[in-house]
């Protein structure tokens, strides 16, 4: 496929497969047809006999060249795919669309300083573990690193102390870059201001510009409340000292949380399915 790719990649044989699709052609004529010289043509030909997408017989004085229509059509079937998987619902792409449409409009508003402050964001999932498993999920900084990104990065640095005063660092990197040698994706730092055990829980947040001064500051509330078997988790965020720099960070909330959020939900349904395993002595 990637001799195949770059041989069409080419402006001049390409040409050449436009008209070898509408009949075979000798050397000749296709140079006179592609208003090229003829040794020129006959090293394009070859490369595309060698790339599987012509062939050649000689005929006389003559050598004819063919074109071959099986290679282009599983090009075409691997491009479609591609399509189909750009389409699909779900796809990242949508995510990427929608999150571009959200930084255009928060780029045009953040005209001066303080234009999101007040701006507030909620979100509610129902979690199907009680209170206090929930709640080690998000203060206990290695259950808080599995879920605390949306999909496409990962916690590089956390520190999460759990107390009223404590300190919270959040350094980020690409989910990709495996090996951490890739640029520092972002970092925000905060404190912890209330912590009701198994029911609530409150910190600001501020996401750092490259010159290390605040984008803004997000005010953070999570509440818990039991819910038959499970928890019900309330957050909301409000937004304070919001700079003109900060539109990209703010654009990114919505998706961004609620990507995290829905990656707790799936960890912590993971986990009880395990534990109800273990509990029943059932094997998988």
């Amino acid at each position: 496929m990637d001799a195949l790719l770059t041989a069409l990649a080419d402006p001049a044989r390409w040409r050449l497969v436009k008209l070898l699709a509408e009949r075979p052609r000798p050397v000749g004529v296709l140079a006179q047809l592609a208003e090229a010289r003829q040794p020129q043509t006959t090293k394009h030909l070859q490369t595309l006999e060698r790339a599987g997408v012509v062939t050649s017989q000689r005929t006389g004085q003559r050598r004819v060249y063919a074109l071959h229509s099986a290679p282009l059509r599983e090009l075409a079937a691997v491009l479609s795919r591609l399509a189909d998987t750009v389409e699909e619902a779900g796809n990242p792409r949508a995510t990427y669309d929608r999150h571009g449409l959200g930084l255009r409009a928060e780029r045009l508003a953040a005209v001066e300083p303080g234009w999101a402050d007040g701006r507030s964001f909620r979100f509610l999932r129902s979690l199907p573990v009680r209170p206090e498993r929930v709640w080690r999920h998000l203060t206990q900084a290695p259950l808080l690193a599995r879920w605390w990104t949306p999909d496409d990065l990962r916690v590089g640095e956390l520190v999460f102390e759990a107390r009223e005063g404590g300190r919270i660092v959040q350094e980020y990197r690409d989910a990709e870059d495996a090996d951490g040698s890739g640029p520092v994706a972002g970092r925000a730092e905060g404190v912890v201001e209330e912590v009701r055990p198994h029911e609530g829980l409150a910190y600001r947040l501020s996401p750092l510009l490259p010159d290390g001064s605040l984008a803004f500051t997000a005010h953070v509330e999570l509440g818990l409340r039991p819910s038959g078997s499970g928890t019900d988790l309330d957050v909301h965020w409000r937004l304070t000292g919001s700079t003109v720099e900060a539109a990209d960070f703010i654009a990114g909330i919505e998706i961004g949380f609620g990507q995290s959020l829905d990656k707790l939900a799936a960890i912590l349904a993971a986990d009880s399915h395990d534990t109800d395993i273990t509990d029943t002595g059932g094997t998988t």
